[in-house]
């Protein structure tokens, strides 16, 4: 019988562990959207996934990725504007395709 009592101590101290870091809470909000889905996923675990990833907090490496990758695609698109200017530039000096065959 002390057995149990035991077993059902640490079950209880788990437990209150799991609702005071919020997991009970984020699992239970997501199985619930789970439930009112109306169009099931084929994968429950999937979903589960998805949508736990989605309100975890962000790991700041994450965010400063992504501020990384927003930088990069603002010079690229610079480059890409520089490069078809000095393609137009260069188009001008360069004699037309006629004038090539000619010589």
């Amino acid at each position: 019988m002390a057995h149990f009592k035991a077993a059902d101590s640490k079950r209880e101290q788990f437990r209150r562990y799991l609702e005071k870091s919020g997991v009970l809470d984020t699992l239970t909000k997501v199985l619930v959207a789970l439930y009112e889905e109306p169009e099931k996923p084929n994968s429950a675990l999937d979903f589960l996934k998805h949508h736990i990833g989605a309100t975890a907090p962000e790991n700041p490496e994450v965010e400063a990725l992504r501020l990384e990758v927003a930088e990069m695609k603002e010079k690229y698109e610079a480059v890409l504007e520089e490069n078809k200017k000095l393609k137009a530039k260069l188009s001008q000096y360069e004699p037309p395709p006629e004038e090539k065959r000619g010589e």
